[in-house]
């Protein structure tokens, strides 16, 4: 048997069996390191050809993408960032000024949320590649997981989707969306190449639960789509969930350059968005997204079966299910 006739989420779950059950499964990995604080820790890897490409994102980009995937796992945990380590994998002729724009890009990133790049390491390699470690820190009453979550609770996206999908494909043909405004294409093209992991969101967050007087949320980042982040956090709080496709946050734009299925498709499955998906009780869910504001949205209901349904609150559409296959896969 290979690994692409299990796939990742199979390859997932064979890995998973090598670690303390009580740590993985969520964005990052959280430990305790005293009775009221936690340390979260999250490594990503980009390969490149996989992850960037000097045709859609050139080395300041790529970096700037990195740091925020990393980031935007501790942000899906509620966790401040306190540093990352960055081990480096490059060929003998790859050009210097190419590792220093990567790094421009990470540091332009990382210090807006003051963030520091606390060392790492360098290896020769055939191909591009860099593994990123963050470390953050969370009050242990104030971590947000996956598997917390609750039936008739909302489901709340806290920004657009399908945007960066959006943006992907003005890069990888130039000829589409050729009705767009400069101005559209270019917010198109950096919501794909500049991404800002919700780090902001968190605050509010604090401050509407605090005023409730209880700490009820579930979730994750949309890194891997939608769709992906909503079949996760049910999957691994053992509920269901109705989605309303009239309330997912498309950009308005799409209704331009795309058919209502693509609009459709791109936001659920289109992947690195870099929003968080959260679900809590419904009074507090109107709050977050009243106080967010910028496209958030409801977009469905936790539900006591494990089905997990698209529905039609206008009724022109049947109910279909989420698919998690339909996102990005590695295998």
């Amino acid at each position: 048997m290979k690994v692409k006739d299990i796939g990742e989420q199979g390859l997932l779950k064979i890995l998973q069996k090598f670690c303390p059950a009580e740590i993985v499964g969520d964005d990052c990995a959280v430990m305790a390191t005293n009775p009221n604080q936690s340390l979260a820790i999250t490594t990503d890897m980009l390969v490149d050809g996989v992850h960037f490409s000097d045709r859609t994102t050139g080395p300041y980009y790529a970096g700037w993408r990195a740091a925020t995937a990393n980031l935007s796992d501790l942000a899906a945990m509620g966790a401040r960032p306190l540093a990352v380590t960055v081990a480096l994998a490059v060929a003998a002729d790859t050009a210097v000024v190419w590792v220093e724009e990567f790094y421009r890009g990470m540091t332009a990133c990382l210090q807006a949320y003051h963030t520091p790049i606390a060392g790492g390491d360098v290896v020769r390699s055939p191909v591009v590649t860099v593994a990123i470690t963050a470390f953050g820190e969370v009050e242990f009453d104030r971590t947000i997981s996956r598997s917390k979550a609750r039936s008739n609770w909302a489901i709340v996206a806290t920004g657009v989707h399908g945007a960066s999908r959006a943006g992907l494909e003005l890069l990888l043909n130039p000829e589409f969306g050729q009705n767009l405004t400069e101005v559209d294409r270019a917010c198109l093209i950096l919501a794909h190449q500049r991404p800002q992991p919700r780090l902001d969101v968190l605050p509010i967050v604090w401050e509407i639960l605090d005023a409730a007087g209880e700490f009820s949320i579930a979730g994750m980042d949309s890194s891997d789509g939608l769709a992906d982040a909503i079949i996760q956090v049910c999957r691994a709080s053992g509920v269901g969930a109705n989605v309303d496709r009239t309330k997912l946050p498309i950009p308005p734009i799409f209704s331009k350059i795309l058919s209502a299925e693509k609009a459709l498709d791109w936001a659920l499955y289109g992947g690195e968005d870099f929003e968080l998906v959260l679900f809590l009780p419904i009074d507090r869910a109107k709050l977050l997204v009243e106080k967010i504001g910028n496209a958030a949205a409801i977009v469905g209901i936790a539900t006591e079966s494990t089905d997990i349904w698209l529905t039609d609150s206008s009724g022109i559409y049947p109910d279909s299910s989420l698919k998690l296959d339909r996102g990005f896969q590695h295998f």
